[in-house]
């Protein structure tokens, strides 16, 4: 979210070859669900792999990312940030829907970039800002593809990739325990249910949106 936010604001200013670097940033998110880039991902960060190379060239720890445990899930982490382009383009609108005259309102009071973005731009981007975290929160309890890929099906090294949805998967499709797999699935349904009820809730003390007299 950090990342696509950035990346929004830099190009929503407008200057040469704006189109081509905001397709360039978009690009990875077409991709980064597919099973290619799964593939691609584990053998950059495999034992021995390009990734350990270079860490190990620089003088930096170069153990594999893959079959260490502790280092799983940065991982996947690396591989969210990389994939940002979905919440970049919303965010971009929505830097696009801010009142320009609240910024110019602002220069006339001698306020600064600093002071201009903290007191106009989050909280005129905050239902962005919302819709994107949750739509991220969401898909964060997902991750299947990916994961089944750079662990072969397995969860592993140690469990640390068993996610929510390989372990139904695995109940499901390996074991063929469908009713227990069922239950599972159901219940995932509900607990996300009930989250995003609850954040729709805390929303009501941060998003603010146009006309709102708080």
């Amino acid at each position: 979210m950090l990342a696509s936010l950035l990346v929004a604001q830099l190009l929503a200013a407008p200057y040469r070859g704006q189109s081509f670097y905001r397709s360039a940033f978009y690009a990875p998110s077409l991709v980064a669900a597919s099973v290619s880039i799964a593939l691609v991902w584990r053998a950059m960060f495999i034992d021995g792999g390009p990734v350990a190379q270079v860490l190990g060239f620089l003088g930096l720890p170069n153990q594999g990312w893959i079959g260490n445990p502790d280092m799983s899930i940065p991982l996947f982490v690396l591989l969210a940030v990389w994939a940002f382009g979905g919440p970049m383009v919303i965010f971009l609108a929505g830097l696009k829907q801010i009142p320009q005259d609240l910024y110019e309102a602002a220069d006339v009071d001698g306020a600064g970039g600093l002071r201009k973005w903290w007191h106009i731009t989050l909280p005129m981007l905050s239902p962005t800002i919302f819709f994107n975290s949750l739509l991220e929160i969401i898909g964060s309890f997902m991750v299947f593809g990916s994961a089944f890929i750079i662990s072969n099906g397995t969860g592993g090294p140690a469990n640390s990739t068993l996610f929510y949805t390989l372990y139904l998967y695995q109940r499901a499709f390996t074991d063929l325990r469908l009713g227990y797999a069922s239950a599972m699935a159901w219940a995932f349904f509900v607990v996300i249910g009930i989250l995003t009820f609850i954040y729709f809730r805390l929303s009501r003390g941060w998003v603010f949106y146009a006309g709102d007299s708080r």
